[in-house]
């Protein structure tokens, strides 16, 4: 401090002088000086003339109509039968419930329900039957009676070959709903034991606990909801060229119809069968306590590391309407003939107002049948040909001048004029 420097009291005018502060120093906004942050990267703005768009639309649509075209052609290979079997309960006449015998199945089904692509022409139509039958679960022996049955007699006027994949159809099942597809416990899907309030606190809810204060294995509404409709093994009675009596079978199995990634999310159960209880929608599945209560003890805990029609469940569909694989077989071909087609039908899709259709179909390289993306090319490459046509006229029969860069304000030392203005010059209007 020097001598000249006086202190000043705290209450003294002058130091309450809001103008004697000392100036804060602002922390400046301005970005770095450099050539990202001031926006001086190099860059190609290429100029658009018709020399250089027209031969681009020809070359789109010349490359897209083909690829267009050969999509359709793949599409068309694919042969398939879809069978929409949601009234067969209602519907279809009685009958008994042996699907290896011919006279099974008695009326045809309305054609509105059936679709089919073949290369051949079939002369029979399909036809069903409807019977109620005791059902045995294989897992757990336990039987489920009086189970509407539903056969259905497929005629495959073409031989499919391998391998040959066998769908169940959903349609206005929003599997995409936000609170549905968040309804589970990843952490009791790997297999780890979760604790009642661990799985009161999961997305699992509305299903978390259920009676006795026992956690659902597996909790949440994908697992409730699993579509639980079984089908049996296609059976002929005959088949051409085939020798001796029937009836023949094509066997399908529910191995290998997931990817190979999905058995990852899942393991082995930790849970004690008895601290546990199965979901509502499997209660007829299980046996059931003293109390009347659906319940794991003396079956065991289903696994769902191997589990693989469980899997392609949890596996949500984006849209209403979707097919999910139930088998296949990859090794042998499905022989022209009819076969009959044995289904437990137990989903209730009514709830929903929904349907339900079996999809027997194959595949190529490029997927399953699907004309859309093909009609897709072909109207694009279509479309550009079109209007690179329309344009190439245009320009020939009455083409525009091109702009002269020269004239351009920035290029010239001269005032704007109506050239480069757009307007013409006003009076007052200086240099």
């Amino acid at each position: 401090m020097s001598q000249t420097q006086q202190l000043e009291p705290a209450d003294s005018i002058s130091s309450q002088d809001p103008h004697n502060e000392e100036k804060k120093k602002t922390k400046s906004r301005r970005p770095a000086n450099t050539a990202f942050r001031q926006q001086r990267l190099k860059a190609w703005q290429p100029i658009l003339t018709p020399k250089t768009v027209l031969p681009l639309f020809f070359i789109v649509g010349v490359i897209f109509a083909p690829i267009g075209g050969l999509l359709l052609y793949a599409s068309s290979q694919v042969q398939e039968i879809s069978i929409n079997y949601t009234y067969c309960a209602k519907e279809a006449p009685l009958t008994h419930a042996d699907a290896t015998k011919p006279n099974s199945t008695k009326d045809a089904i309305p054609a509105k329900y059936v679709t089919s692509s073949f290369s051949k022409k079939s002369v029979e139509q399909p036809q069903w039957g409807r019977a109620t039958e005791n059902y045995t679960w294989p897992r757990t022996g336990v039987v489920e009676p009086d189970v509407d049955v539903c056969i259905l007699s497929i005629p495959i006027p073409d031989d499919i070959k391998a391998p040959v994949l066998f769908y169940y159809r959903l349609t206005n099942f929003y599997q995409n709903h936000r609170r549905y597809v968040k309804s589970l416990d990843i952490e009791q899907l790997k297999g780890k034991s979760r604790s009642v309030d661990q799985i009161k606190g999961s997305e699992c809810d509305p299903l978390t606990v259920g009676p006795g204060d026992k956690p659902y294995y597996p909790c949440g509404l994908i697992a409730n909801s699993m579509f639980n409709d079984t089908f049996g093994n296609l059976t002929a009675a005959n088949l051409p060229g085939s020798q001796g009596d029937g009836p023949f079978w094509y066997n399908m199995t529910e191995r290998g119809i997931v990817w190979s990634t999905e058995k990852d999310l899942y393991g082995r159960p930790d849970y004690a069968p008895e601290t546990v209880r199965p979901p509502p929608g499997w209660a007829k599945q299980y046996p059931v306590d003293s109390d009347g209560q659906p319940t794991y003890e003396g079956v065991g805990l289903p696994d769902l590391h191997t589990w693989e029609a469980f899997q392609v469940w949890m596996r949500t569909a984006g849209l209403p309407t979707f097919s999910k694989l139930a088998m296949r077989n990859d090794n042998d071909k499905l022989q022209k003939g009819t076969y009959r087609l044995k289904i437990y039908s137990r989903f209730p899709v009514d709830t929903f107002d929904g349907t339900k259709s079996i999809l027997i179909s194959t595949r190529t390289v490029m997927g399953g049948k699907n004309d859309f993306l093909g009609i897709a090319y072909i109207v694009v490459g279509g479309l550009c040909i079109l209007l690179g046509a329309v344009f190439t006229a245009t320009h020939l029969i009455k083409p525009r001048k091109l702009g002269d860069h020269t004239y351009l304000s920035w290029n010239n030392d001269q005032p704007s004029t109506a050239t480069t203005t757009g307007r013409s010059a006003r009076p007052g209007d200086t240099a």
